[in-house]
């Protein structure tokens, strides 16, 4: 099995060095590869090439590991020179509607396309650190994967995208809820208040997330109106604090909005479930 490499950043770079002490035999691409890419070439004797060419016509399996900004483009200029049946595994975080259109065109010319979203830093967990994979050729590739070691993760039956847009959902709540953390913690801490608050989490602490996220969610659009008021109270207090809140002005337009949507349009239900919850939301999106 021969693959190619795209991309000698940290994540190429990391890869590269794994698979070929894994035995694995490897080329590698980058147009302007800097004095790391060039010494790992270097130590483990692998050819280093410029761009795509004929060269690629011998590959079994390339990982793109170029930016999001460079990955369509990449993928373009790779497609011709791959023989039908290869596989293009995508492990870049371009948008899903990005890794959609050069999955289409992969399948057009026979050619495998795997869209991987690597879900943790890699500078901390190396080639181990947690992947999800979706596309044709993602369970081929979590095969051969899995067995050098990687941890990747198939999501049966999901299309190339799915990846990568799970992976900017989880970050969306993970960042927001590090925002969040950081907000109330500051004034928690600031009043000498931070253990007694964590102390007051622990029923959070002790439901089920998935069971918090539909209680919040199906009560969301039952009392909004009242809710945001407790959220306006909350800001002023903090800005009382001097820690004025960079979070809660959104949550504020968040709320504010459900609020007055549902006194034009209420909700038929009186204690909605989260899917009816979440198909009144989704028929009120906030404007852009």
């Amino acid at each position: 099995m021969k693959l190619a490499v795209l991309g000698l950043g940290e994540v190429g770079r990391c890869f590269a060095a794994h698979l070929t002490e894994r035995g694995f035999e490897l080329q590698l691409q980058a147009p302007r590869p800097n004095a790391a890419a060039l010494a790992l070439a270097t130590q483990k004797g692998l050819a280093l090439h410029r761009g795509p060419g004929a060269w690629l016509g011998a590959v079994d399996w390339v990982l793109s590991c170029v930016t999001g900004a460079q990955a369509l483009g990449v993928a373009q200029s790779t497609f011709p020179h791959l023989q039908p049946g290869a596989t293009y595994c995508d492990f870049t975080t371009a948008t899903r509607q990005v890794k959609q259109e050069a999955a289409d065109q992969a399948a057009a010319l026979g050619i495998r396309y795997v869209d991987v979203a690597i879900m943790g830093a890699v500078s901390l967990g190396g080639f181990v650190t947690p992947m999800l994979a979706s596309g044709t050729g993602a369970e081929a590739l979590a095969g051969w994967m899995d067995g050098a070691g990687a941890r990747l993760q198939v999501m049966s039956g999901a299309a190339a995208g799915d990846a990568v847009a799970l992976k900017m959902l989880r970050s969306v709540f993970t960042k927001g809820l590090e925002a969040l953390s950081v907000e109330v913690t500051m004034a928690a801490q600031q009043q000498g208040l931070l253990v007694p608050l964590l102390e007051q989490l622990r029923d959070v602490d002790e439901t089920p997330l998935r069971t918090f996220m539909a209680m919040l969610v199906s009560t969301h659009v039952v009392h909004a109106g009242r809710r945001l008021r407790e959220v306006q109270d909350a800001r002023q207090a903090l800005l009382q604090q001097g820690l004025p809140s960079a979070v809660l002005p959104g949550v504020e337009g968040r709320f504010a909005y459900t609020a007055e949507r549902l006194a034009v349009d209420p909700l038929p239900q009186v204690q909605p479930t989260m899917e009816q919850a979440l198909q009144w939301l989704l028929a009120h999106p906030m404007p852009t």
